[in-house]
């Protein structure tokens, strides 16, 4: 979409803005990417939902019910596909496959898979940071959904889930069935729910790779998180857990951090860590697992990012 920042910079130009500044450059890069992204957003949003509407929990329950073994996992992994949810938002979904007596590594890749990879991610990193980098994303997240959801069923943490959740009664409700007006009219509203959500998000993602892009030196961006650094992947995967976005409110700050000299893999590390283990995300399953299990989660995922982020760093000359 080159040619929607190139008619930005003109309409900017021709307002008399000095778009060669710091806070020209700033307020053009806002406004493309805010645009830009709220665009692919609706779009993606859309069509994710659509899709969606045919795997709902009960159906989803039923098909990784007919798998053995990793293939489970793997069906759960590719399930979160296509849940354009947040961590949060993948949290009840978690419960209830995991009340509904779905074994616990299975709904713990679902629960890993779901914020990291999605499709809507798959072709806004496409946009951004290219198909190879975009596909080796998505393989990424789906492997670390995969092994870390079968080491959890391997190490038979079932007792450290809290008893609420397993001696929940569950409800096999048979989800009706949508014609295709059905199916548009809740990815409408899906796009509209998802939009009041996601939206502050972007803003604020953008506004960071706003600053980031026109602001901060890039010096010491290569400082921090260049190839100088060795523990560049560790630091962004640490800085991410506290914070809360999805994957359209990061990608503005990884997009400005990249180009500011920041390593590919160091800046996927930030991604994934920001997505998969938020801070309010973590509190939520607080509640639903025992600490030991929530320790093991973190420990994974958080030991999974960075050897995907090494990894990037080492192949990125490939990829980019």
């Amino acid at each position: 979409m080159k040619w929607l920042n190139l008619l930005i910079g003109d309409v900017l130009s021709v307002a008399g803005v000095d778009i060669g500044g710091r806070l020209g450059g700033s307020i053009q890069f806002f406004l493309y990417d805010v645009v830009k992204i709220t665009i692919l957003l609706c779009l993606l949003i859309f069509i994710i939902s659509y899709i969606q509407s045919y795997f709902p929990p009960e159906r989803s329950k039923k098909i990784l019910g007919r798998f053995d073994g990793i293939w489970t996992n793997i069906i759960a992994a590719l399930l979160g596909t296509v849940t354009p949810f947040c961590s949060c938002s993948s949290i009840p979904l978690f419960i209830g496959f995991t009340s509904a007596g779905l074994p616990l590594g299975v709904t713990f890749s679902f629960l890993i898979s779901s914020p990291m990879v999605d499709l809507g991610s798959l072709v806004l990193l496409m946009s951004i940071f290219g198909a190879k980098v975009a596909v080796a994303y998505v393989i990424v997240g789906l492997v670390i959904a995969v092994i870390g959801g079968t080491l959890i069923e391997k190490l038979h943490m079932e007792k450290y889930v809290e008893d609420f959740i397993i001696n929940a009664s569950s409800v096999d409700i048979t989800a009706p069935v949508l014609t295709t007006k059905d199916r548009v009219q809740f990815s409408k509203e899906q796009v509209a729910e998802t939009f009041k959500k996601v939206f502050p998000y972007i803003l604020v993602g953008v506004g960071v790779g706003a600053l980031i892009h026109n602001w901060i030196p890039q010096v010491w961006i290569e400082k921090v998180l260049g190839s100088d650094n060795p523990f560049g992947v560790i630091l962004a995967t640490l800085v991410g857990i506290p914070m809360y976005a999805d994957i359209f409110g990061t990608i503005p700050v990884a997009e400005a951090l990249l180009s500011k000299g920041a390593l590919l893999g160091t800046v996927l590390s930030f991604m994934m860590a920001v997505t998969t283990l938020s801070l309010p995300s973590l509190i939520m399953l607080k509640k639903a697992v025992k600490p030991k299990l929530l320790v093991l989660f973190i420990g994974i995922c958080t030991v999974g990012i960075i050897i995907v982020g090494y990894g990037f760093n080492i192949f990125s000359a490939v990829l980019i």
